[in-house]
């Protein structure tokens, strides 16, 4: 008789000697709720599902096990159930020892035939998971049976789900490792992936032994329609085979920790690869890698891939079918965002693909034609903006804002961060005299990446995906479709703080959320606020004390244009061609300046880019624009190198002024005198 069937005898023993009372312990916990605490019976009504129990008293070892052994039992809510679409398999749920939350190991044998392992992940955020279930904290139960053994019910929020074999498999497939997975895939319900191509890669490196590790491993595979592009496979050699395993961590997606990078077994002086996870908004789950030191057949950069089929648990570790392999550069930015549409890749740029086909498919020649390129790509959920649905069928004003997102250069994090070393890089576009502004705040992994671009800030979401001629990085905005104020994009930008700050404490920011009202605002970046601190060091000084408001809120009014339009800088070369100088209206008076083109190096003395920038003469002065034209919902910023400022403007004789703080000393005095007097 094989185990398996004494096992069967036994447990039909078991239930003969077992009367049908009730009795203290998990099997009536299950039956009757009723029996519950008080502080958390309204929740096991409403949790716990009758199905579960159902399968519970069908199984005569599940039955057996709670009614005579110490057990650990995992019950999956209604709600779980209802999802769920798949067979119950009622012993994947119960181990024969009984583990509290606190006392949970990093894995348990389930009773299903082959014992196979459950995989208990403790997070950061104090949530415990079995295997892709989350451990729902306040609805665990711990008693103790008639028979004095102790058992636990810990109620979870997924039905738990291990390897599946089709009907027809030939072979009796438990617990197999991550390698015996891979040689018997043809007969797993995978969903129709083979994985004979990567398997066959496996076998010709000898890469067996890392597959039958034993442990506790994730291991990445990918299936075999990623490898449609002939030489793909030949890429695929020992250390890219280690850049798909995580060694001694095992990692379900539920589970996972967002955008952590993991070591992977290809981690050693001369090469480094980590691995990490993320999702999108949208639910998919993807998996990268990151080169972070390459050799000659493999570069540095970042790899996406989707996540197809997760968490198949093996007996040492889990494993994740991805859609192409990591670590494997070989396609163009062209052929990258191609894949978007034509296969179903990347999904995580598919509308800006879509985009760009939608506007005629130039762009994507433009972008071929670069032997070196960047692109700043939207993500899908950047596209939901309200203001960009009246754009898509403007064609022409959509070509500017996709050309806006095209570098010609290889610009990735490590060339951004030298550019940013001394003051926020610039970077043109393929727009005539558009450039970008990065700025990077905070070191190592903690570091944030912005990017400004017609008068939008967006966050470097995922940076560094690497192509054979360039960098894509995903962004988090659409360039050049300004979604807030004038007073939202002076809070945001980090060139622009010294302005706000100054507009705070003298309430003249109060009026730049109106929008009623068309703006257009001359607003000196920090650095030229710092060259007054050496031109004028005193009038400096009192421009950011609070007690000199009055003289800040005068300067800035004058910095400040009110009108039922906006003037771009290219409104303002062609009225002071026809008349000399402009004059525009301001708060209390006007503006007189007047604006020509002028080519140079003016942002960048060291850069090899020649272009025609904008510089405005006011008061003899000749002042560069630094950024011209930032759009806003209610008006126009032109960022200048220095601002429209004379000592003159703040000059206060002496004797002649008195500090906010020294009038209250003074009143506070004249009131101790006067109560003195009447005193007496």
């Amino acid at each position: 008789m094989t185990s398996s069937g004494c096992r069967g005898l036994t447990a039909a023993l078991l239930l003969l000697c077992a009367t049908s009372a009730a009795i203290a312990d998990l099997s009536d916990k299950l039956r009757d709720d009723s029996e519950l605490s008080q502080s958390t019976a309204k929740s096991f009504r409403r949790l716990m599902p009758v199905r579960f129990y159902s399968q519970v008293e069908q199984n005569p070892i599940a039955n057996a096990t709670l009614t005579l052994r110490s057990c650990t039992i995992f019950v999956p809510t209604n709600e779980a159930f209802q999802r769920y679409k798949g067979n119950i398999h009622v012993l994947y749920h119960i181990s024969t020892s009984a583990f509290s939350k606190e006392q949970l190991p990093k894995s348990v044998s389930s009773d299903m035939d082959g014992n196979p392992p459950l995989y208990i992940t403790k997070n950061r955020n104090g949530d415990i998971y079995v295997n892709n279930a989350r451990i729902i904290p306040s609805l665990s139960v711990e008693m103790t049976n008639r028979e004095g053994k102790r058992q636990v019910m810990h109620i979870i929020d997924e039905v738990l789900q291990p390897l599946s074999v089709q009907k027809n498999a030939q072979d009796n497939i438990n617990n197999p490792d991550a390698m015996q997975f891979l040689q018997m895939a043809e007969q797993l319900d995978l969903n129709d992936f083979h994985l004979r191509t990567y398997r066959s890669q496996v076998t010709l490196a000898k890469k067996e032994s890392v597959y039958q590790s034993p442990g506790a491993h994730t291991f990445l595979i990918p299936i075999d329609e990623s490898f449609k592009l002939s030489a793909r496979s030949g890429l695929v050699d020992a250390k890219v085979i280690d850049g798909h395993v995580i060694p001694n961590t095992v990692i379900f997606t539920a589970a996972s920790q967002h955008d952590d990078p993991k070591t992977s077994a290809a981690f050693e002086d001369l090469l480094k690869v980590t691995v990490s996870f993320f999702k999108q908004k949208d639910g998919k789950m993807y998996v990268k890698s990151n080169t972070i030191v390459g050799d000659a057949k493999h570069h540095e950069g970042v790899v996406l891939a989707e996540i197809v089929k997760a968490n198949i648990p093996v007996q040492n570790g889990v494993v994740h079918l991805i859609h192409r392999p990591l670590m494997i550069i070989d396609t163009t930015v062209t052929d990258f965002l191609k894949f978007l549409n034509e296969n179903g890749e990347n999904g995580a740029l598919r509308k800006f693909y879509e985009v760009i086909m939608d506007n005629g498919g130039e762009v994507l020649d433009d972008i071929t034609n670069l032997s070196e390129v960047t692109i700043l790509a939207p993500s899908n959920d950047a596209w939901n903006a309200s203001l960009i649905e009246n754009l898509l069928r403007n064609r022409k004003k959509m070509r500017e804002i996709l050309n806006m997102h095209i570098i010609r250069d290889r610009l990735n994090v490590d060339k951004i961060r030298q550019k940013n070393a001394n003051m926020i890089a610039q970077v043109p576009t393929v727009n005539n005299n558009t450039f970008l502004y990065f700025n990077v705040k905070g070191e190592g992994a903690d570091a944030v990446i912005t990017v400004e671009g017609g008068g939008v800030n967006a966050t470097i979401v995922q940076a560094d995906v690497a192509q054979t001629n360039g960098y894509v990085h995903i962004i988090d905005r659409v360039l050049g479709v300004p979604h807030t104020t004038v007073l939202g994009k002076l809070e945001t930008d980090p060139m622009m703080s010294d302005t706000y700050k100054m507009g705070q404490f003298s309430h003249f920011n109060d009026q730049l959320n109106n929008t009623q009202r068309r703006f257009t605002y001359f607003v000196p970046r920090d650095k030229g606020w710092q060259k007054t601190e050496l031109d004028y060091p005193s009038a400096h000084k009192k421009l950011f004390m609070p007690d000199f408001s009055y003289h800040s809120k005068s300067i800035l009014e004058r910095h400040l244009a009110i009108a039922d339009h906006v003037f771009t800088m290219k409104d303002l070369v062609q009225y002071s061609q026809q008349a000399g100088n402009v004059v525009l209206p301001t708060f209390r008076d006007s503006l007189q300046i007047r604006v020509e083109e002028e080519a140079g190096h003016l942002h960048d003395e060291n850069a090899s880019h020649e272009w025609t920038g904008y510089v405005i003469i006011w008061n003899y002065k000749k002042i560069n624009v630094y950024r011209p034209d930032v759009e806003c919902t209610n008006g126009i910023i032109h960022v200048i190198d220095y601002p429209l400022l004379e000592e003159k403007d703040v000059v206060v004789s002496g004797g002649s002024y008195l500090t906010e703080s020294s009038i209250c000393i003074l009143l506070a005095n004249l009131i101790m005198i006067t109560v003195a007097k009447i005193l007496n």
